[in-house]
């Protein structure tokens, strides 16, 4: 079985515990509901980075708190590029999987979606 990469991104206002576990909670739900992931047990691991703005709580946290507990999960610090998104979370997710790179749904939530607006299928902004 191939292994497929969804990716995915989203922004929060301030660098608050609660406002990365909620972010990354909506952005894991909306990449599962979209990609139709019924089973988690498919999903190879995630790697989470968080630009170096975000540093009160670890976005895997959220994936733990979904029920998520046997997926392989990492998190690291985008590399501190001058002029790019503040406060952005990024999800790289390894899926076990029978369809085609080419149906893969990428999510791009709240600010985060002019960083690939190409692929975007989020349409959440940041309130």
């Amino acid at each position: 079985m191939p292994v497929r990469g969804i990716r995915g991104a989203t922004t929060i206002l301030g660098d608050k515990p609660e406002e990365i576990l909620e972010a990354t909670s909506e952005l894991l739900q909306e990449i599962k509901k979209v990609n139709s992931i019924m089973e988690t047990q498919d999903i190879a691991s995630i790697l989470f980075t968080v630009t170096n703005d975000l540093c009160t709580e670890y976005p895997a946290k959220a994936a733990r708190q979904l029920g998520w507990v046997d997926v392989p999960l990492m998190c690291a610090q985008e590399i501190p590029v001058p002029g790019s998104l503040a406060r952005c979370i990024r999800i790289l997710i390894h899926w076990n999987t029978e369809k085609d790179q080419n149906q893969i749904r990428h999510v791009y939530l709240r600010e985060a979606r002019s960083l690939r607006p190409d692929i975007n299928t989020g349409v959440k902004k940041l309130d």
